[in-house]
């Protein structure tokens, strides 16, 4: 065996011996992939710069997951991140096929005669993510920022003021800033696993009605169980051979991945309400109660409470 075959052998031997300290089934085969995508990838390259740099990322992985199966919270939640999709590679598999619309026709060009002009297309389940705060990283959007981007000046409207006064505002610009708007935004977004499906709609839910679909669209790890076992390990742990962690802690963690994991549902359509896309939280999902609500406002004999304690603070 060559020295540099050598290397990559210890490199994934390491890489094997951390894996199989991982708690989950699930995590060990994610990982394993992982492994032999990264370790290939190095042995066929040619280049020794460059396959340097591929074993250096493949090294920093293997450190990621020994801080993690030590007991390391951030390192545990960055695999967790890395498995399910919140950050890497298959968060942009997830989110790629929410990015478009087959069913929606394209939208007439911005510039006439122009057909790379056309502005984005925001599919059902991308504005029901981007208008929800569960699934966002920041504040979530309104309606109207979808279909007039607040990047744009008021002067891109024909009918304001604003270009009554200085003149129409440049086509090319409006498609760049919508593209842009775009880009920016969905990469704020928290993919969801997959789509669920209820028969009818709840109460509380949130997320617009949004139309009835001809079908809804299969994405991500529909057709599997990796949802339904990560609530079950929030609830109740299983006690798998090489669980190094703690129960609670380990529980703890899986909890705040599911408050990082939005749950895209679609209720069918009722007697005068359209069907739509709802985005939740599972309920056991940490810090579930408090995320995209707002708190309620304070009475009367709230302020007068909190006027009293001030007042009673400053002579102490």
């Amino acid at each position: 065996m060559k020295p540099r075959q050598q290397a990559i052998a210890s490199v994934y031997r390491s890489y094997i011996r951390e894996i199989r300290r991982l708690p989950h089934a699930y995590l060990r085969r994610v990982f394993r992939l992982k492994a032999e995508d990264g370790c290939r990838a190095a042995l066929l390259t040619k280049c020794d710069e460059r396959r340097t740099g591929k074993l250096k990322r493949v090294s920093k992985t293997i450190q990621q997951l020994r801080a993690a199966n030590n007991g390391n919270h951030q390192a545990f939640n960055r695999i967790l991140d890395l498995a399910y999709g919140r950050v890497g590679r298959l968060r942009w598999e997830l989110m790629e096929p929410l990015l478009s619309d087959p069913n929606v026709p394209l939208p007439p060009p911005i510039i006439p005669s122009k057909e790379s002009s056309r502005p984005p297309v925001y599919s059902q389940e991308l504005t029901a993510l981007l208008t929800s705060g569960l699934s966002r990283r920041k504040r979530p959007l309104v309606p109207g920022d979808l279909s007039f981007p607040p990047i744009l000046p008021e002067r891109a409207d024909p009918n304001s003021s604003d270009a009554q006064i200085l003149g129409p505002f440049s086509k090319r610009r409006e498609v760049n800033a919508r593209w842009k708007y775009f880009g920016q935004e969905w990469k704020k977004v928290l993919p969801p696993l997959q789509i669920s499906v209820l028969p009818s709609r709840k109460v509380g839910d949130q997320g617009g009605d949004l139309g009835t679909p001809t079908a809804v669209r299969k994405i991500g790890f529909d057709g599997t169980t990796v949802l339904e076992e990560l609530v079950q390990l929030t609830t109740k742990p299983k006690n798998t051979p090489g669980a190094f962690l703690q129960r609670r802690w380990m529980r703890r963690r899986y909890q705040e991945l599911l408050g990082r994991l939005p749950i895209l549902t679609f209720i069918s359509a009722q007697t005068k309400k359209p069907g739509g896309f709802s985005v939740s939280l599972a309920p056991n999902a940490l810090k579930a109660r408090s995320q995209g609500r707002s708190l309620p406002c304070a009475t009367d004999e709230d302020v007068a409470w909190n006027q009293k304690a001030s007042g009673e603070h400053v002579r102490h």
